[in-house]
């Protein structure tokens, strides 16, 4: 038996072999289209026959069909549940009586597309195992979604193999600890070859399992880049909700979304709509924060990006969670799923970002190459304003957590009598040397303002809506949409203590 008590990198044939070994361990494989590989790598590493109850290979659609039923789509997380319904039912039924008493009942299974002899396809596959860890116990499951970068279809094929195994023995083995089981889902292929952008456990010795934190996780180790939640807060495949969609992406840090960040959607949104290239499409709206926002106070708070997730998921959006800084990444990632046209939302401070030159030093064109990136298929900017007073706070609140930040030119970081003036991107000054790159941008409409922003918000921070929230003075729901700030207040998110509310005069 494996020591459970710690994730040791194990060679693909000796965690086989240790399945093989166990005598406790009895299951049955099956695999669809290319994931014919996993079965193969038990029977080579030897004494399958203590393990192995049944493979199944069925490649023909036809044959499928007769087995599992019809199916829409062949590679899809619907088919993969009907397979390990079908196949862990019929082996309890068949065996639990005889061999249940002694053994622990597992099926897994697979159905992947991989490259064909055509040329690039959307190489992608559905694994998942439904296992016991107590006799005679309702069983577990735990799925996942992975993307096979290799060149060739038997490249793709043998990561696929070791994939399973991996999944197998990391269910048997490893789900104490569910750190070490995330990460030795890439032992011996790696995440150049293999990424993983969804994973769900559930079942009866897994209740208190956060799935949104176990698939969080994934982005943290860089199984995958980025993972997308839905409104109601399930983790969803990204291909099935941004396929042929219109994407309108902001930025932030959403702890919590304010007043500003509803406005800023609703405003680019009406823009957005308005576009040639996005009438009578689907369009999909995202709130999207980045890794190094999440770990921007240091360590990782579970509970901060909990409450942040549940705060937007209460203003009835789709959240993203990326591990890409630069936008052009951001949108590149997007290109994977659809191909019109991307927006995404910006305030003046996260603009200027855009046009630092630090972040573009590792491009070998720099910040020209960022922007040739960004904008070449079909990406607007639309950017909301800022008064030059607020301008001055966000500088003081980036400097007090210990935060650069670019400064626009014209800006009167003293005060003054400019306190009132609106900074927009058709105002906006930035460096000299990109003077000319910048105008272009803004005068062929790939950078555009946005229209009928409520001024009255533009000085509104999340920041400050925590230290409010801290001091419990009841002025922070003022500054956050109605439905929002109910949602913190019911669930006592981000510190809010109603014991200790103040009262307003």
């Amino acid at each position: 038996m494996p020591d459970e008590s710690r994730h040791e990198l194990l060679t693909n044939n000796r965690k086989a072999l240790t399945i093989n070994l166990d005598n406790s361990k009895y299951g049955t494989f099956a695999e669809i289209g290319a994931g014919q590989e996993t079965a193969r790598a038990f029977f080579q590493a030897g004494g399958a026959a203590g393990t192995v109850a049944k493979t199944m290979s069925a490649y023909d659609m036809t044959f499928s069909d007769e087995i599992y039923g019809r199916s829409g789509r062949y590679v899809s997380r619907e088919r993969l549940l009907t397979m390990l319904d079908h196949e862990f039912g019929l082996l309890v039924e068949r065996l639990d009586k005889k061999e249940g008493d002694e053994k622990l009942f597992f099926a897994f299974a697979n159905t992947v597309k991989a490259r064909s002899y055509r040329g690039s396809d959307d190489e992608h596959g559905w694994l998942g195992i439904r296992f016991q860890l107590t006799l005679h116990s309702k069983p577990n499951e735990i799925i996942v979604h992975t993307r096979m970068w290799d060149e060739s279809n038997v490249e793709q094929q043998h990561a696929i193999g070791i994939l399973g195994v991996n999944l197998i023995y990391g269910a048997l083995y490893l789900t104490n600890d569910l750190d070490s089981f995330v990460k030795s889902l890439v032992d011996n292929v790696g995440s150049e070859r293999i990424e993983i952008d969804l994973i769900h456990i559930e079942g009866p010795d897994f209740e208190q399992v956060d799935n949104r934190l176990l698939n969080l996780q994934l982005v943290r180790e860089g199984l995958t880049n980025a993972v997308l939640f839905d409104p109601s807060g399930h983790v969803v495949q990204p291909s099935n909700a941004l396929y042929k969609k219109a994407i309108l992406v902001q930025r932030g840090s959403f702890r919590p979304v304010t007043k500003v960040n509803v406005d800023m959607l609703n405003c680019a949104g009406a823009q957005f709509i308005q576009e040639p290239a996005v009438k009578d499409k689907s369009v999909i709206i995202l709130m999207e924060i980045t890794m190094s926002n999440l770990l921007a106070s240091g360590d990782f708070d579970n509970r901060d990006f909990i409450e942040r997730i549940e705060t937007l998921n209460a203003t009835g959006n789709y959240v993203l969670i990326s591990n890409y800084f630069e936008f052009y990444r951001l949108t590149s990632y997007f290109r994977r799923y659809t191909k019109e046209m991307i927006g995404v939302v910006l305030g003046i401070n996260n603009l200027l970002e855009v046009f630092n030159d630090k972040y573009y030093t590792h491009l070998a064109g720099g910040i020209l190459e960022n922007f040739g990136r960004l904008f070449r298929n079909s990406v607007r900017l639309y950017i909301y304003p800022m008064k030059q007073r607020a301008f001055r706070h966000y500088l003081e609140l980036q400097s007090s957590e210990g935060n650069e930040a670019s400064v626009p030119k014209g800006v009167e970081t003293a005060g003054g009598f400019a306190d009132e003036m609106l900074i927009t991107c058709d105002n906006l000054r930035v460096d000299d040397h990109l003077t000319h790159l910048y105008k272009h941008l803004l005068e062929n409409g790939y950078i555009q303002q946005i229209k009928n922003a409520d001024l009255s918000l533009l000085e509104i921070f999340s920041r400050d809506i925590l230290r409010l929230i801290s001091e419990n003075n009841p002025e922070w729901e003022t500054k956050v949409p109605e439905d929002v700030a109910a949602f913190i207040k019911s669930n006592h998110l981000f510190g809010y203590d109603d014991a200790n509310q103040k009262t307003t005069a």
